[in-house]
Formats: structure tokens, C-alpha cells, sequence
């Protein structure tokens, strides 16, 4: 697991920190660059057009790892959110009353060289790099606040588990259908050389319509590649399918149970890839 070069700053009670940003060292700054370039060269093509343009907007760049008060300065003013350091993964209520409150905390350290492919635990590129451009997106913004908000109503109904996958499939490792084809838009792909291409080009996986409870039913691996990505039509999707009251949602899904990461359901919708026309759907039943 990836261990922070430098002593972390005293931590506050909700586990903020101060970004030390004037401690990295160049070789930190060069690990985010190498970082940046292999994904700048990457993503066009199979990015979202909502990440690509935060990213421009953001000014995040591969000079070096960003400043958060900068970044904060921009979301502020574009989306209302503000970025705030952590030391690493932290509580989950503490999670989500950072983003219920459109504070989204941020691992402040990165990895080291022999890392560059795969880490334990999120660091500053995942988190500065996969996650915050999608913020300066209204609608993606709204949603992961309404996530937070869900997130502390959860751990009231014992229902975590269920919205860790929402999470999971969606934000860390969720495509979006565009009208170019299908386009990436979960923070674990877009910070991932090798999954930003297994997850569009692999025949291995399957590719499965946005279904709130199929999702919330669903196991996920965090050692390898994705077996199943969900795919939504729009963000607008996403948040309309996180505004209602989940307590129904969880009573029923006590009763159901859980599905394999990698298991194709009856009443699946499986995008199929076709030799001309693109990615389509059919209904496995």
C-alpha cells in the first residue's frame, strides 16, 4: 500500500488536514506527471466530455500535484464545492457529511514509482485527477451531494452495504452512453491505464443498463478488473434515480439476494457491441 512521504499535518476532528503542499518533493511532482501524461494521451476518445472539460476548467494539468485551496477556489464558484485534505480513507459517516455538505475530501499524498499501476488505498491522483472534474458538472455535483445526504439516512437502516455499490458502480467505475458510444466516467477507470482500456475494448465484461436495485444487489471485486460496469444514459439519470426515499428500496432488499460481480441476471440489459452500428442493447432473459 502506498505510504505517505511526508509527516501528515495535525488532523482535525472531522480528519481534515492541511494540504502540505509546499513539502512535495520533486519527485512526488514528477510521479503526478508521469501519471497525467499516460492518461492525457488516453482519455480523448473514451473520457466523458463532462470530465474533459472540467479538467480544462479545473486548470489541472501535469505540471505538478494541484493546490486544493486554488481547485476550491474554482468549484466554489462554479458548483459550490471545495475540496479538503485527509490523510487517507476516513469514517464512513465523516465521508459522507464532507460530501452532504459539498466537501469532498482528498487524499493529500501519492504514490510511489514502483506503484504507478496499482495501489490499496485511493492517493491524491485518483482522488484530485479521477474524481474532481466531474464536480464542476452541475447535475454530476448535485448527485454527489444527494449520495452524501443518503449515505448518513443508510447507517440509520443498516443499508451501507447496498450504497457502497451504488457508489461503486457509478462514481468509482460507471460508463456513460453518449452520441459518440460509450464514454468513461468512473474516477477508478479514468485514474487507471490499464482499466481505461480493458473497460471499453475487452469483450471480458459485461457491459449492463442502469438499474438503481440490480446495482444495490450487486458484489464488486476491489483486486482486479471490473467483471460488470453499469451504464447510465446521462447524469441527469443518476440523480433522478438517487432522489427518492431508498427505505423501501432496502426493505425489499433484505429479501432478495446478493448477485455475483459477474453474473448477467434474467432481465439484464446487455449492451452488445456490433461490427457497424456501435453498442446496442439486448434483453437477456
Amino acid at each position: 500500500m502506498g505510504q505517505p512521504a511526508l509527516v501528515t499535518p495535525p488532523q482535525r476532528a472531522d480528519y481534515t488536514i492541511d494540504q502540505p503542499w509546499n513539502d512535495y518533493t520533486a519527485a512526488d511532482h514528477q510521479v503526478w506527471r508521469t501519471l497525467f501524461e499516460r492518461q492525457a494521451a488516453l482519455l480523448p476518445g473514451r473520457a466523458c466530455n463532462e470530465f474533459l472539460a472540467g479538467l480544462t476548467g479545473l486548470g489541472v494539468a501535469a505540471d505538478g500535484i494541484p493546490n486544493f485551496e486554488r481547485l476550491s477556489e474554482i468549484l466554489l464558484k462554479t458548483t459550490g464545492w471545495r475540496i479538503v485534505a485527509v490523510p487517507g480513507l476516513v469514517p464512513d459517516d465523516v465521508f459522507f457529511d464532507h460530501l452532504a455538505n459539498r466537501r469532498f475530501p482528498a487524499a493529500w499524498w501519492i504514490r510511489k514509482p514502483e506503484e504507478m499501476d496499482y495501489i490499496e488505498e485511493p492517493d491524491v491522483f485518483h482522488d484530485i485527477y479521477g474524481h474532481v472534474p466531474l464536480l464542476m458538472d452541475p447535475v454530476f455535483a448535485d448527485y454527489m451531494q444527494a449520495y452524501g445526504q443518503g449515505g448518513l439516512k443508510a447507517q440509520s437502516l443498516g443499508a451501507l452495504t447496498n450504497l457502497a455499490r451504488l457508489y461503486w458502480y457509478t462514481v468509482e467505475f460507471g460508463l456513460i452512453r453518449t452520441a459518440e458510444g460509450l464514454r468513461i466516467y468512473g474516477s477508478g477507470i479514468l485514474s487507471s491505464k490499464g482499466e481505461s482500456v480493458f473497460s471499453l475494448d475487452s469483450p471480458a465484461p459485461n457491459r449492463l443498463g442502469f438499474d438503481l436495485m440490480r446495482i444495490m444487489r450487486t458484489k464488486y471485486r476491489i483486486d482486479t478488473f471490473q467483471k460488470s460496469y453499469f451504464v447510465i444514459d446521462s447524469f441527469a439519470q443518476l440523480f433522478d434515480a438517487t432522489r427518492p426515499d431508498f427505505t423501501p428500496h432496502y426493505e425489499r432488499l433484505k429479501n432478495l439476494p446478493d448477485l455475483g460481480s459477474g453474473d448477467v441476471a434474467p432481465g439484464d440489459v446487455v449492451l452488445q457491441r456490433g461490427t457497424l452500428e456501435g453498442w446496442a442493447d439486448t434483453a437477456d432473459v
